[in-house]
């Protein structure tokens, strides 16, 4: 398939600047993958879509302060840092901006009153650099550091926090996962009182937020790796409510790329592999199309899965997400999900709607 066919034209002021409050106010498109049909709800609606023993897998990522201001040591030109990925207590992945950030490049971080003196270790593809710093950044990334929020959205935050999602716990991403950010503490309670369960997995979201595809065909696309991990005790949660005719409903592509990972699993390891056959031979009675599930593994991995058309999805059954980029990876997986022309088309009338776009915007749950 060609990049082309995952374009559309959205106009600039559909671009959510601010996000809305309070968080579950934002609006909701329902998109029916069976009838074709498209509704138009608020978010807090969800909880009427959803039934008891349904699982939401929420990825518990948190965003760390990962844009950081620096300057050459020896020449004063300026730099910028976006932190990836910790590799060990003194080294980082990162993205850096700037000219000739080579290796042995001295770098001085600098924020206020605090500085820390960093140097560039090894030339990775791209932008991307190894950098060392000369003590833990751990410490000091909320006094160095900066929420780096997407380009596109050009208004400062008034509150951080609503960057981040109200079940976020652990830290590492570079970005949120934003079709969390609708969610509020009280709406979780109340799904939960109607019966629907909680599971939790992580992905801490890194360069592809910011990495354009730039191939016409978009099978020649390299996606980077990106930690996932699910642990024994949520992929317990998601098997068994699966065994029990619930519905996996993954908020986000980055949980649902975890959990299609997780359930990827299943295929490729022996004794794990014979117990999904047969889970999946006692699943083939159950209706809404659960032919295809596998049951997930806990994994703690590196994730490069890309998904595009033609995919078989073998964990997800329903998504909840944003609206996507033109020409992403994203749209490419949500495509994937349901059909690529029924989805253009909800984009079309998200359009036409008035519906607000990107990490800031609405929600669409793809059932």
């Amino acid at each position: 398939m060609k990049l082309s066919d995952f374009d559309y034209h959205l106009p600039p002021e559909r671009i959510a600047q601010t996000p809305v409050e309070p968080r579950d106010s934002s609006r909701l498109m329902i998109v029916d993958r069976a009838t074709g049909n498209i509704s138009h709800h608020i978010y807090r609606d969800v909880i009427n879509f959803l039934n008891a023993g349904d699982v939401l897998v929420l990825n518990q990522t948190r965003v760390i302060p990962a844009r950081l201001q620096a300057i050459k040591t020896e020449t004063g030109g300026k730099a910028e840092i976006l932190l990836l990925r910790q590799l060990d207590d003194l080294r980082w992945r990162a993205i850096v901006g700037g000219n000739k950030l080579v290796e042995g490049v001295r770098l001085t971080v600098q924020r206020g009153d605090h500085s820390l003196n960093a140097k560039i270790e090894s030339v990775e593809e791209e932008a991307q650099r190894v950098i060392k710093f000369e003590r833990p950044l751990n410490d000091l990334l909320e006094a160095l550091g900066e929420t780096p929020l997407p380009p596109y959205i050009t208004e400062p935050l008034d509150d951080s926090e609503r960057y981040q999602t109200v079940y976020s716990r652990v830290d590492g991403s570079a970005a949120a996962p934003t079709a969390g950010l609708h969610l509020t503490a009280d709406l979780l309670i109340a799904l939960q009182q109607k019966g629907v369960e909680l599971a939790y997995c992580t992905l801490h979201i890194g360069l592809d937020t910011f990495a354009p595809v730039k191939v016409d065909n978009i099978h020649d696309h390299q996606i980077h790796r990106e930690r996932a991990i699910l642990t024994a005790r949520d992929a317990e949660i998601i098997n068994k409510a699966k065994l029990a005719g619930g519905r996996i409903v993954t908020v986000g592509t980055t949980s649902t790329r975890t959990i299609e990972t997780a359930a990827l699993r299943s295929l490729a390891f022996g004794t794990e592999a014979n117990v999904a056959d047969s889970i999946a031979d006692t699943l083939k009675n159950l209706p809404s199309g659960v032919c295809a599930w596998r049951p997930v593994m806990a994994i703690d991995e590196e994730t490069n899965l890309y998904i595009t058309p033609g995919y078989q999805y073998r964990g997800a059954d329903v998504m909840l997400t944003n609206f996507h980029l033109p020409k992403s990876t994203l749209l490419m997986m949500i495509s994937a999900f349901a059909n690529r022309d029924l989805i253009l088309k909800a984009y079309q009338i998200a359009v036409e709607e008035n519906y607000r776009f990107y990490s800031l915007g609405d929600a669409m749950m793809i059932v």
